[in-house]
């Protein structure tokens, strides 16, 4: 493998990069299989194992996947894998710092390029204006790459990146885009262990990684007569130690990390975007492409939250979700209640007071009529929903609540039932449902929500 970081200097959130070669590598070395498809041999496997549906779907499409990347067929495939910082909660998953081109033949990682956005958003016209509301409060009137990830549906976010490569004069074709978020990194390090660096203090562990290495290359080097300009070779060394303990793993280590990249996957930490049709049905069916579903006619409920210019505050931010339906109404009601919680105690280098955009994703026909600390509605329909949208703002140390209410279209009265997606980069969201049925009797559950929720699949 040839790790092609040359002499870029980038932001932070390039280190993702590293995160994604271990991914990859990973499945490399766990399926180990070039003579044969991966595909058909997981399959035969899977097909005899005692577990879930579900649970062979995730195997069978891992197996698909690997197969397409890692075949000896001589064709070369291109990647663009997207870095996402969710510290900095975008609707796609987290701000875009950084992209890669990752190029991969018969199973050989060729090449791997790192762009820093703040300079590849420079080559991109003034065009397209941003979309709501990244102008009025970024005062940032073109939309660029680095705010591309602007749906909560990672495909539209795949392809509009994808666009404002080109338009930036980027010359690959890619055969997909893959995005990843902070939470990756986390993943890697609790099957590595905690990681010492020479002539850096402290250890990396799944604990600590993500923000001791932010204060590393945005504080700390200062104090340790580093170099502005050298500040993050941290990364590169923390990277060379990783990839050391990947080629080391035990059989069993290796089962270990592509367990865990599961999770990551289910949770939406990993989110692919295939061009390869069938590849990405696959995906799809295996709930790994972060698509809005557009063809659930029931009732739906997706929150998509956007961090605009708050710094890195989603580390302290916490939310859960109250979600009550009212069938027992001639026209039945819906009652959402987002409760955040600013945790921080103090304006710092990476908190300031919390300015999310949010918007809440609905049934199409739904009315919204009344609401509570989401003034100044806006409207609209994306991938086959309706969405409400405000502003919100919760200064630290304080908590809000946002409470809204509608009306549902009244034929979701027949044979109820409810998705709740989930949004990228946001885990461990705590989801109480309350269900008044039409005769009046109570129903409902209260879960954490880390993947997409289906009432009838709790039943």
């Amino acid at each position: 493998m040839l790790y092609d970081m040359k002499k870029h200097s980038l932001k932070f959130w390039i280190f993702f990069w590293f995160a994604s070669v271990v991914f990859l590598t990973g499945w490399y070395l766990f399926w180990n299989t070039r003579s044969q498809g991966v595909s058909s041999t997981v399959k035969e496997v899977v097909d005899f194992l005692p577990i879930a549906k579900e649970q062979k779907r995730e195997y069978q499409a891992l197996g698909a996947v690997g197969d397409f990347l890692f075949k000896s067929d001589d064709k070369e495939k291109v990647f663009l894998v997207l870095f996402q910082n969710n510290m900095e909660i975008r609707p796609g998953g987290g701000f875009l710092g950084s992209f890669g081109i990752i190029k991969i033949k018969n199973g050989e990682i060729l090449s791997m390029e790192t762009h820093d956005l703040s300079n590849f958003d420079v080559r991109v016209p003034n065009t397209l204006i941003s979309p709501y509301p990244i102008h009025e409060i970024l005062k940032t009137r073109f939309w660029k790459m680095r705010d591309s990830n602007f749906s909560p549906d990672f495909s539209i976010n795949a392809k509009k990146a994808e666009e404002f490569y080109h338009l930036g004069k980027g010359q690959e074709q890619f055969d997909g885009v893959i995005g990843i978020t902070a939470n990756v990194l986390t993943s890697i390090l609790k099957i590595s262990g905690p990681i010492s660096i020479e002539g850096y203090p402290g250890v990396y562990d799944s604990e600590n990684a993500i923000l001791s290495l932010e204060y590393q290359v945005e504080q700390a080097f200062e104090d340790q007569g580093i170099e502005r300009g050298e500040r993050k070779n941290v990364m590169s060394e923390l990277a060379k130690e990783i990839e050391k303990r990947i080629l080391d793993f035990s059989v069993s280590q290796k089962v270990e990390l592509v367990k865990i990249l599961l999770l990551d996957l289910d949770k939406k930490d990993i989110q692919f975007y295939f061009k390869d049709e069938e590849l990405q049905k696959i995906a799809k069916q295996a709930n790994w492409t972060g698509i809005v579903d557009h063809s659930w006619n029931k009732d739906y409920l997706m929150t998509s939250d956007a961090n605009l210019g708050s710094f890195k505050s989603d580390y302290y931010v916490k939310r859960w979700i109250e979600y009550t339906v009212d069938l027992s109404r001639e026209i039945p009601q819906a009652y959402l209640k987002i409760t955040y919680q600013h945790t921080a105690k103090q304006k710092d280098w990476m908190t300031r007071d919390y300015t999310d955009y949010l918007r809440v994703y609905v049934p199409e026909n739904s009315w919204l009529t009344d609401q509570k600390n989401f003034d100044n509605t806006k409207f609209g329909n994306e991938s086959g929903k309706k969405y409400f949208g405000a502003i919100v703002r919760v200064p630290i140390g304080t908590s809000k609540t946002v409470e809204i209410n509608y009306t549902l279209p009244t034929e979701l009265k027949k044979d109820y039932n409810l998705k709740i997606q989930k949004q990228a980069g946001l885990n461990d969201i705590p989801v109480v449902f309350h269900l008044i049925k039409e005769d009046g009797t109570l129903d409902g559950f209260s879960k954490t929500m880390n993947a997409d929720i289906v009432l009838s699949d709790l039943k």
